[in-house]
């Protein structure tokens, strides 16, 4: 007889992240993961002390596909780079609502008691930071620009993700250039997107 296939935490991880964008986080527990790797709960626990490790290993997984999707979308879509974040937001929120409403809704590790309290997530620092360079404004500006784009279509995306907002990518493209226009036009008058 031969012996079985092991378990590991990849693949705990890859089925984890099936049944997420499937049906949701909410059915991920150890029975859901050993029933679509044919095998008992007991892998699951040899791998993980328990569920709350699963979970905080899963979601820095999740948020690597997240990352990951960003990168493709600005590879296959042409659009002006600082749409891309954005806009591929808007996307993954709208092909991927499962995951969004688990990353930037019901987990997202974000406290924000002032504005400010945004760019102590280290990345949103370092895409302030490309975000001026692309638009070719000052980094102070830049990151409160930043920070009204991202609240603006974060707003979008959730509505996107709960059903509340059907759009299109052109449609979604035209508000946020007409808002991000608006935005950097206050610092910027003239400034074009296409330039």
């Amino acid at each position: 007889m031969p012996p079985k296939a092991k378990i590991t935490k990849q693949m705990i991880l890859n089925t984890a992240l099936d049944l997420t964008r499937e049906t949701g986080f909410e059915t991920v527990n150890a029975r859901s993961i050993a029933g679509k790797l044919q095998c008992s709960t007991r892998p699951i626990f040899t791998c993980y002390e328990n569920m709350d490790a699963l979970k905080k290993d899963f979601l820095a997984f999740a948020y690597e596909y997240y990352e990951w999707y960003v990168e493709d979308y600005r590879n296959r879509v042409n659009i002006s780079p600082c749409l891309v974040l954005p806009l591929s937001y808007i996307e993954f929120a709208r092909e991927e609502t499962h995951l969004f409403k688990l990353l930037f809704v019901n987990d997202m590790d974000l406290d924000m008691t002032e504005a400010k309290d945004f760019y102590k997530e280290a990345d949103n620092e370092k895409r302030a930071e490309e975000f001026s360079e692309i638009i070719g404004i000052g980094l102070e500006k830049a990151k409160v620009i930043f920070l009204d784009l991202f609240l603006y279509t974060h707003g979008i995306a959730v509505l996107t993700a709960t059903k509340k907002l059907t759009l299109d990518r052109k449609s979604a493209e035209k508000r946020v250039v007409n808002i991000l226009s608006l935005f950097i036009r206050e610092e910027i008058p003239g400034w074009d997107i296409c330039n």
